[in-house]
C-alpha cells in the first residue's frame, strides 16, 4: 500500500518521515490494534507454528544454540538444513554425475559463490549418480538483491479504520446479532481456534532499503525474510549467472534445457502428515497446515485459507484459488436456476403438445436421412427424442440465456470487487508491473540498447518499435496459420462423418450395417483424439516458438503472450480437455511408480529416512507454463456453462459439482504430488480475464443463435400467433399448438428422388403398397403446386421472427449488461472509504511529526545561541 503522497521522493524525505512518524505515533489519536507493532509479530512470521518442529523458521538460531547436538542431528536429518543445522536451505539444483555438461556446471557453480551465496552438495540415498546441490542466501545476499527487486517488507503495523453508522443501522445490526446467537456456527468457517497462524496481523510495507534498514520490523534476521521470498530472491539470482562466456550464455533456465541439471526447485517446508493431531499438538509446519485445512477431502465443504496459501505459495496461486473459490460461490444461483428449467421441463412434459402429436402420429411416414441406404421411419419412432428435446428446449430456456448472459456480467463484476479488497490485503493496490524485473532472454537480446525508465529513473535494455512490431506481425501470422490448421481438421473429420455414414450403411457385415451411425461416430472419435493429441504437441512448440520470437519485457507479458496463443488453440477444438485428463491423471501415477519402485528396491521392511529434497525431487514438477492447465480448464468449462447454456440449462450444476472436487484436487496436487513452485507476485488473474469477458460476449451472440436457428422456440411462437387455432387471439398455450406438427412438415414425391439418391426400400413394409409421398421438417409448397418445393409465406415469417429475436436479443442482454457494469462499482464503498480514510491520517500524522522536528530543531538553535529572525514557525 503506498503511504507517502505523489511526486518525487528523495532518499532524506523518506528517512526523516519514516522516523518522524515512528516518534510522534504515541502522540496522534487513531485507532490501533491492541498490540503495538514493535512487540507483535508480522504477517509472514512463522511463530505461530509447532514449537517443537525445526521446519518453523521463527526462532530457529535460538533454539539451535540451546538445544546442542540433539536438536542439531534433528535438524539435520530432515533435510531442510546444511550439516551444521544452521543455514537453511533456500534452493536445490540436481545434475548427474554422468552428464557430460561438467565444464558449463563448474563455471555457472563458481559464480553462483562469486555471488555470496553459500552451496553444499549431497549424493542421493538411492543413487549415487544424482547429486543434489544445496543454496543458501546469507543476510547480506539476501538484502542486496531484496533491494534491487523491490521486495517489499513490513515497516509498520496498518491502521484499523471503523466505518461511521447511523443510528438506525446500528440498531439494525444489534438485532441481528442477537439473532445470530441462536444460529449454529457456520459450518464452511475456519476454525481460528484450532488454527491459529491464520490470524491476521497486517502491515505496511515498503520496497526494502538497506539504508532505512532501522525502519523495517525485524524481530529475527532469519525470518525476516519468509522461505517464498528467499527462493524466490535465489531464483532471481540464478537466472541471471552466466555460465559461459556471450551475452546469451546465461540462466538456469538454459542449463535446463541442455541438460546440464535435471531439476531445480525450492524445498517444502516438511511433511504434510503428522503422528499427531493438528488440534491437539497443532501444526508441524505450514505444508502440513495447509494440507489438514486445505487439501484434505474431510474439509471439501470449508472456505479456503486463503492468506496461507498465498503465504506458502506465493500470490499468483493465491489469485488464482481465490478465483476458483469465487466462481465455483457463484454458481450456486446458476446452478439452481438452471435445475429449474430442467424440472420445469419434466413437469410440463405430459402437457407438451408438440411431443404428443410426435408420438401418436404413427401414419406419418418421414423421408430417409441419407441417400441410398437409409430406410423410411414414422414419425411416432422419435417419440423419445421429442420427449427428451422437450427437457431442454421449453418456454424457460429463453428465460435462463437472459439470465446466464447477466449472470457472466455478474459474475465479472463482483470478481473485481472481491480482487480488489485481496489486493489490499495482500498489500498489491500499487504494486505495477514496473516493479516486476526484465527476464534475462530480453536484457541479453537488447543489452546495447538502453533508455530511462520513466519511473525508477535507471537506464534499462530497450526494444525499437520496428523491431517489436515485426515480431509481432510474424507472430499474428503463425497464430492465424495454426487457427486455420486446426478448423480444418475439424471440418475433415466432419466431412469424414458425412461421406463414410452411407459407406458403413452399405458394409457387408450386419452389424455395422444395422448400426452405421455409431459406427460413424465412434470412428469419427477415434479420428478426432489422434489429431487433438498431434496438433496439441505441434501448436504447443508453435506457441512457444512466437512467444518467444516476440521476445517479451517481463515474465507476466510472456505468460499472458502464450496464454493467449494457447487458448485460441484450445478454444477453437473444445474437445481438447480429454488430453488434459489423461495427462493430469499420468502424473498421478507417476508419483505412484516412483514410491513402488524405491520399495522393491530396498524391500518391504527397510525404511529409509530421506532427506526433504530427496523426496520433493521424486515428486513431480509443476507444469512447465505454470497455472495454464488450470486456468484453462475452468476457462473451457466457464465456456460450456455460458456459450451453450441454451442447449443445456444443467452446465452450472455439472460445473458446480466438477469445481467442489477440483478445488480439494489441485490442492492436493499442489500440497502432496508436486515440488513446491516458485512463489511468484501478480495483481490479477491477468489476460485470463480478458478471455472471460469475451466469452461473456460470445455467450450472447451464441444463444441467441441457438435460440433463434436451432431451437423450436422461434416457429412454435409463429405458429402460435400466425397460424395456430389461436391465430390473432393474442395467446400462445398448448391448446395453441394442436395441428403445429403437421404444418412444420412438407411433402415430398418418391418419384422425385434422383437415380443416385433413391432409397434401395420402397415403403412398402408400412402400408403393404409402394409408398407414393414422404414427409420431411421444412416450409415448402408440395410438389404438386405451381412453383414444387418453393418456399412458403411461413417460412418467411419464420425467418423474419428468427432475425428479428436475434436483434432484440442482443441489444437487450447487452444493455443489461452495460447498465449492471454501470451500477457496480469497481471497488467497494467500505475500502474506498477507509483507504481514504488511512491515507487522511498518515498525511496527519506526516504533517504533525513535520511540525514538530521544526519546532525542536528551533529550540536548539535558541539553546545554543543561534536564532534567526522571520524564523518559521
Amino acid at each position: 500500500m503506498q503511504i507517502l503522497p505523489d511526486g518525487p521522493k528523495s532518499d532524506v524525505d523518506f528517512s526523516e518521515i519514516l522516523n518522524a512518524i515512528q516518534e510522534m505515533a504515541k502522540d496522534v489519536n487513531i485507532l490501533f490494534d491492541e498490540l503495538e507493532a514493535v512487540n507483535s509479530p508480522c504477517k509472514d512470521d512463522d511463530s505461530l507454528l509447532h514449537p517443537g518442529n525445526l521446519t518453523s523458521t521463527s526462532d530457529d538460531a535460538s533454539r539451535l544454540e540451546a538445544g546442542g547436538e540433539t536438536v542439531r542431528e534433528k535438524t539435520k536429518s530432515n533435510g531442510l538444513y546444511f550439516r551444521d543445522g544452521k543455514c537453511r536451505i533456500d534452493y536445490i539444483l540436481v545434475y548427474r554425475k554422468s552428464n557430460p555438461q561438467t565444464e558449463k556446471r563448474e563455471v555457472f557453480e563458481r559464480n553462483i559463490r562469486a555471488e555470496g551465496l553459500q552451496m553444499e552438495k549431497e549424493s542421493s540415498l538411492i543413487n549415487s549418480d544424482i547429486i543434489f546441490v544445496k543454496l543458501h542466501a546469507p543476510w547480506e545476499v539476501l538484502g542486496r538483491y531484496a533491494e534491487q527487486m523491490n521486495v517489499r517488507m513490513p515497516f509498520r503495523r496498518k491502521i484499523y479504520y471503523l466505518p461511521r453508522r447511523y443510528k438506525f443501522m446500528s440498531r439494525i445490526d444489534k438485532q441481528i446479532s442477537r439473532f445470530r446467537r441462536w444460529l449454529p456456527r457456520k459450518p464452511m468457517r475456519l476454525d481460528k481456534d484450532t488454527l491459529p497462524d491464520l490470524e491476521e496481523n497486517d502491515c505496511y510495507t515498503a520496497p526494502f532499503s538497506q539504508q532505512r534498514i532501522h525502519h523495517f520490523i525485524i524481530h529475527n534476521k532469519d525470518t525476516f525474510f519468509n522461505n517464498a521470498t528467499r527462493s524466490r530472491i535465489v531464483h532471481h539470482i540464478l537466472q541471471r549467472i552466466k555460465y559461459e562466456e556471450g551475452k546469451n550464455k546465461i540462466g538456469l533456465n538454459r542449463l535446463l534445457t541442455n541438460g546440464s541439471y535435471e531439476a531445480a526447485f525450492p524445498l517444502h517446508e516438511g511433511g504434510y502428515r503428522s503422528k499427531n493431531s493438528i488440534r491437539t499438538h497443532g501444526a508441524e509446519n505450514h505444508r502440513h497446515l495447509l494440507y489438514e485445512c486445505w487439501a484434505s477431502w474431510g474439509v471439501w465443504y470449508k472456505y479456503q485459507p486463503l492468506d496461507l496459501i498465498r503465504r506458502y505459495f506465493g500470490e499468483k496461486i493465491g489469485l488464482y484459488f481465490a478465483w476458483l473459490g469465487w466462481y465455483t460461490g457463484m454458481l450456486f444461483p446458476a446452478a439452481f436456476i438452471g435445475l429449474f428449467v430442467f424440472l420445469y421441463g419434466v413437469i410440463t412434459l405430459d402437457h407438451c403438445q408438440v411431443s404428443k402429436e410426435v408420438c401418436q402420429a404413427t401414419d406419418i411416414i418421414m423421408c430417409p436421412v441419407c441417400d441410398k441406404y437409409c430406410p423410411f421411419m414414422r414419425l411416432s419412432d422419435s417419440c423419445v427424442y421429442a420427449k427428451v428435446t422437450h427437457l431442454f428446449d421449453n418456454g424457460a430456456t429463453v428465460f435462463f440465456a437472459v439470465f446466464m448472459a447477466v449472470w457472466a456480467t455478474v459474475f465479472l463484476e463482483f470478481w473485481k470487487r472481491r480482487r480488489a479488497v485481496i489486493a489490499y490485503d495482500w498489500d498489491l493496490i500499487d504494486w505495477e508491473e514496473e516493479e516486476e524485473e526484465i527476464r534475462p532472454q530480453f536484457e541479453a537480446k537488447y543489452s546495447k540498447k538502453e533508455r530511462m525508465n520513466p519511473i525508477s529513473g535507471k537506464p534499462e535494455p530497450y526494444q525499437a518499435f520496428t523491431d517489436k512490431c515485426s515480431r509481432l506481425i510474424v507472430s499474428a501470422s503463425g497464430i492465424f496459420f495454426m487457427i486455420c490448421v486446426v478448423i480444418a481438421a475439424v471440418f475433415g473429420i466432419v466431412i469424414y462423418r458425412v461421406v463414410t455414414v452411407s459407406t458403413f450403411a452399405a458394409f457387408k457385415w450386419a452389424l455395422i450395417r444395422n448400426n452405421s451411425q455409431v459406427a460413424t461416430t465412434g470412428t469419427a472419435v477415434c479420428i478426432n483424439f489422434c489429431i487433438i493429441m498431434l496438433l496439441n504437441v505441434l501448436y504447443e512448440k508453435v506457441a512457444l516458438f512466437l512467444t518467444n520470437l516476440e521476445q517479451p519485457r517481463t515474465e507476466s507479458e510472456w505468460e499472458n503472450s502464450f496464454t493467449l496463443k494457447m487458448f485460441l488453440f484450445q478454444f477453437v477444438n473444445l474437445n481438447s480437455s480429454t488430453f488434459y485428463i489423461a495427462f493430469f491423471l499420468g502424473r498421478l501415477i507417476q508419483n505412484w511408480w516412483t514410491r513402488r519402485k524405491v520399495r522393491l528396491e530396498h524391500g518391504p521392511e527397510r525404511k529409509i529416512r530421506f532427506p526433504q529434497w530427496e523426496k520433493d525431487y521424486n515428486l513431480q514438477p509443476m507444469n512447465a507454463y505454470g497455472l495454464f492447465d488450470e486456468y484453462l480448464e475452468m476457462i473451457l468449462q466457464f465456456g460450456f456453462t455460458t456459450i451453450f447454456v441454451a442447449a443445456f440449462p444443467l452446465a452450472p450444476l455439472l460445473a458446480l459439482l466438477n469445481n467442489v472436487i477440483e478445488i480439494r484436487l489441485d490442492a492436493y496436487k499442489f500440497v502432496t504430488q508436486w515440488r513446491r513452485p516458485l512463489a511468484s507476485r501478480a495483481k490479477d488473474i491477468g489476460i485470463w480475464y480478458g478471455i472471460l469477458e469475451g466469452i461473456g460476449i460470445l455467450s450472447v451472440i451464441t444463444n441467441a443463435f441457438v435460440i433463434a436457428i436451432t431451437s423450436d422456440f422461434i416457429p412454435r411462437l409463429v405458429y402460435a400467433y400466425k397460424y395456430g387455432p389461436c391465430a390473432g387471439q393474442g395467446e400462445a398455450g398448448q391448446k395453441c399448438m394442436v395441428g403445429y406438427v403437421n404444418a412444420s412438415l412438407s411433402v415430398f414425391r418418391i418419384a422425385d428422388f434422383e437415380n443416385r439418391s433413391e432409397p434401395e426400400s420402397d415403403g412398402s413394409e408400412f402400408s403393404g403398397t409402394p409408398l407414393k409421398y414422404c414427409r420431411y421438417r421444412d416450409y415448402r409448397d408440395p410438389p404438386h403446386s405451381l412453383v414444387p418445393y418453393g418456399y412458403t409465406l411461413q417460412f418467411w415469417h419464420v425467418l423474419a421472427a428468427r432475425l428479428a429475436f436475434i436483434i432484440v436479443f442482443e441489444h437487450l442482454v447487452f444493455c443489461i449488461k452495460h447498465l449492471i457494469s454501470y451500477l457496480i462499482p469497481d471497488l467497494p464503498k467500505d475500502l474506498r472509504d477507509r483507504m481514504r480514510r488511512e491515507k487522511y491520517l498518515i498525511q496527519e500524522m506526516m504533517y504533525e511529526a513535520e511540525l514538530e522536528r521544526l519546532q525542536k530543531e528551533r529550540k536548539e538553535r535558541k539553546k545554543n545561541g543561534k536564532a534567526h529572525h522571520n524564523e518559521w514557525p
